[in-house]
């Protein structure tokens, strides 16, 4: 323990002796979560959201019941990528989240502002507070997979939820950039910092795919996502291309309708996967 601790392990990402209890908060006692799967990134703008969202839409339709927990208090998309106005439910003792069409349950801010366009301005104490509700006051029913949601960085609330949720594992997205994948090395650190298991890597804007003469186009230039891969030991699960099909999909709130082969292997990653002790 440092001589200067101050007793607050959410303040503080050191490891030492007193981080050995299970500080870890429960869900819900009538929430019923099988594991959870953390989508973050280094920096924003790299389709974090967006990854979120392929990914529990692509299990439901494996047959998996999903969620979504949109930790992302500040800059909260995943509303508008499911097309959701519908507001957050409760009874005065515990909440529920709203359910998309076709079934994946959503908490997120934007759910519980009077316009979609508020912004939300609050320091980090409060938000990470609001995340561990969204986590222990709501009713996650029969989830087989929560995602959740965090916002770029490694601050406050990603510490929040590395030390506060029993994450069973990490996706990192990422882009082509060099830039991006010196930020992308940060995010790993602190993963393993946190003994968070780190699933893999997802790429996204990797290329896009001329539909005259389908040839692959790298518009920001050459991949460093192999070699990231290869110094940390990591798997890359997915190389998404920029899709316009996709992204208006999204600006019109029809994530559920997309086609594509994205994640159809990911399944396997995630069935295997052990729940964290």
């Amino acid at each position: 323990m440092s001589e200067n601790c101050s007793q607050d392990c959410n303040t503080c990402a050191e490891t030492c002796d007193s981080r050995k209890a299970n500080y870890f908060e429960a869900p819900n006692a009538l929430s019923n979560i099988r594991k959870v799967i953390g989508v973050v990134s280094g920096k924003g703008g790299v389709g974090k959201s967006l990854v979120t969202s392929l990914l529990a839409v692509v299990m439901n339709r494996k047959g998996y019941h999903t969620g979504i927990l949109d930790a992302d208090i500040t800059g909260p998309s995943i509303p508008k990528a499911f097309g959701m106005k519908k507001r957050l439910t409760g009874n005065g003792q515990a909440a529920y989240p709203a359910k998309s069409d076709s079934g994946i349950d959503l908490v997120s801010i934007n759910l519980l502002l009077e316009k979609e366009t508020e912004p939300v301005v609050w320091r980090g104490p409060i938000i990470s507070n609001v995340v561990k509700q969204f986590w222990h006051d709501f009713i996650w029913t029969n989830e087989d997979y929560l995602f959740i949601d965090m916002p770029p960085g490694t601050g406050d609330v990603p510490l929040t939820v590395f030390q506060s949720i029993k994450v069973d594992g990490i996706i990192i997205v990422t882009s082509p950039q060099e830039l991006v994948s010196m930020i992308v090395s940060k995010a790993v650190e602190m993963a393993q910092m946190m003994n968070v298991p780190i699933l893999g890597l997802v790429e996204n804007m990797a290329y896009f795919e001329c539909p005259n003469c389908n040839m692959k186009h790298e518009i920001f230039g050459k991949s460093h996502i192999m070699e990231i891969a290869q110094e940390y030991g990591l798997e890359v699960l997915e190389r998404l291309p920029m899709d316009p099909k996709l992204a208006a999909l999204c600006d019109h709130g029809e994530i559920e309708l997309f086609e594509g082969s994205y994640f159809d292997e990911i399944d396997k990653k995630l069935e295997n996967l052990e729940a964290r002790k």
